[in-house]
């Protein structure tokens, strides 16, 4: 069978359109120039200027409790709403579908405003306790209808198999669901681990003084002219996502 040399083309095409950035990207952040169009030599001082930035570290460190916050709470209550529209049909849970969809479908820029809106009638304090609530409204949705997922494939029989031998509602809870639905629930959780730290939008919108996420640091960053921190800030990132993706293969590979 003859290859086609167009779809080749347009493989490499797509390939490059997506890696080039990032290629230029880690590059530049090795430029001792300001601008990127023009080759400095190599150079560290950017790296030096952003582990030597404490507003960027502070920024991180507001990010990571945001997210970790949001996504435990997130896991939590979207376990229990997957569960409860699996399990229960009624008008009420009609309602209860339709809210935990919405986040979903609702555009960032309204549920960001809405948010705040909300939070200036009951006259709450932006903080980053307001930050990480707004965070919990969409994460909630992702964990949900994960969850909802996995249960289309449950075996209910085996939960009333172990009720009939005696399993008290811990063991079951520990031993049957859990297990069973640990791949929905942490699929559900990294999602929305994964959306809950780059986003910008409901970030800006709930966010006071001194709750400035990573997302809001980068953009006023970009706003006051600072891009070759940014490259150095980027790498790193790129960097640790690599080693955690080879981390989970490998894991996987022991596990086979």
């Amino acid at each position: 069978m003859k290859k086609s040399k167009f779809t080749f083309i347009i493989t490499v095409v797509v390939l490059l359109f997506f890696y080039l950035p990032i290629f230029i990207l880690v590059i530049n952040s090795f430029n001792s120039s300001r601008f990127g169009s023009v080759w400095g030599g190599f150079s560290l001082k950017w790296y030096d200027k952003l582990f030597s930035d404490k507003t960027i570290w502070h920024s991180i460190k507001n990010t990571l409790i945001v997210a970790g916050i949001s996504t435990s709470v997130s896991m939590v209550l979207g376990t229990l709403s997957g569960y409860a529209l699996f399990r229960f049909k009624s008008r009420i849970s009609k309602i209860h579908s339709t809210l935990i969809t919405l986040p979903l479908i609702i555009p960032d820029i309204l549920m960001g405003m809405s948010l705040l809106l909300f939070f200036i009638a009951l006259k709450v304090q932006l903080s980053l306790f307001t930050v990480i609530l707004g965070h919990i409204t969409f994460c909630v949705s992702y964990v949900a209808v994960t969850v909802l997922a996995r249960l289309q494939d449950f075996d209910f029989r085996v939960v009333e198999a172990a009720q009939d031998l005696g399993a008290s509602p811990g063991i079951i809870l520990r031993r049957i669901y859990l297990p069973l639905l640990s791949p929905g629930l942490i699929s559900g959780g990294m999602l929305a681990l994964t959306i809950s730290l780059d986003d910008f939008i409901i970030t800006f919108f709930t966010a006071g003084p001194g709750s400035s996420t990573l997302p809001l640091q980068i953009y006023s960053m970009i706003k006051f002219g600072t891009p070759p921190v940014i490259n150095a800030l980027s790498t790193l990132f790129i960097l640790i996502t690599f080693l955690i993706a080879l981390l989970y293969q490998r894991l996987n590979m022991r596990r086979a």
